[in-house]
């Protein structure tokens, strides 16, 4: 199945809410309206030509510098009989990071939405659980949101050659000097 076979259907059934598209080392990625990503994913998979009958992976990513599409929550699916792969993005404002679950088409979906919500606050509406599943409860923030440092900069129990910032280096054989 050719990449421009499945942009030609998706453009056709979907026309202005599919906004781009690109191709990235061989799979076809989709940006479009968030507002219609279940009736995307739907149709990728009930399309007896598509077949896009797996979710393989969702996640998200948080781009600080983009004006009301701080958030991208991206679908992975996959068409098992072809073995194609399509990507689906979906952009969302940090502000309102809303986005309809996909649990009621692939139940794979309940954990994945979860994490995703637990590292990024995405809010996946008609989410049957959404909770935390690998931070504590006790969070009130998400950790892969990039407005958060990477390390504690208060801590004094580092010991900075040991994280790469000075000091001499053995890597078995090799011996390196910062």
């Amino acid at each position: 199945m050719e990449n421009s076979f499945i942009k030609d259907r998706l453009v056709q059934k979907f026309q202005e809410q599919i906004y781009g598209w690109e191709e990235q080392h061989g799979a076809l990625i989709i940006h479009a309206n968030r507002e219609f990503n279940l009736k995307i994913i739907q149709y990728l998979k009930d399309d007896e030509q598509l077949a896009f009958n797996f979710l393989t992976d969702l996640t998200a990513i948080h781009y600080p510098n983009h004006q009301d599409e701080e958030l991208v929550v991206t679908y992975l699916l996959y068409n098992m009989y072809k073995g194609v792969h399509v990507r689906l993005k979906f952009a969302l404002p940090i502000n309102d990071p809303k986005i309809f679950t996909a649990t009621k088409i692939f139940e794979t979906a309940n954990w994945l939405e979860r994490e995703c919500f637990d590292f990024y606050g995405v809010d996946f509406v008609g989410h049957p659980n959404l909770i935390r599943i690998m931070n504590v409860d006790e969070m009130d923030y998400h950790p892969l949101r990039k407005e958060f440092p990477l390390e504690d900069q208060t801590r004094k129990d580092k010991d900075d050659e040991m994280f790469g910032r000075g000091g001499d280096f053995n890597f078995g054989h090799f011996n390196v000097k910062s």
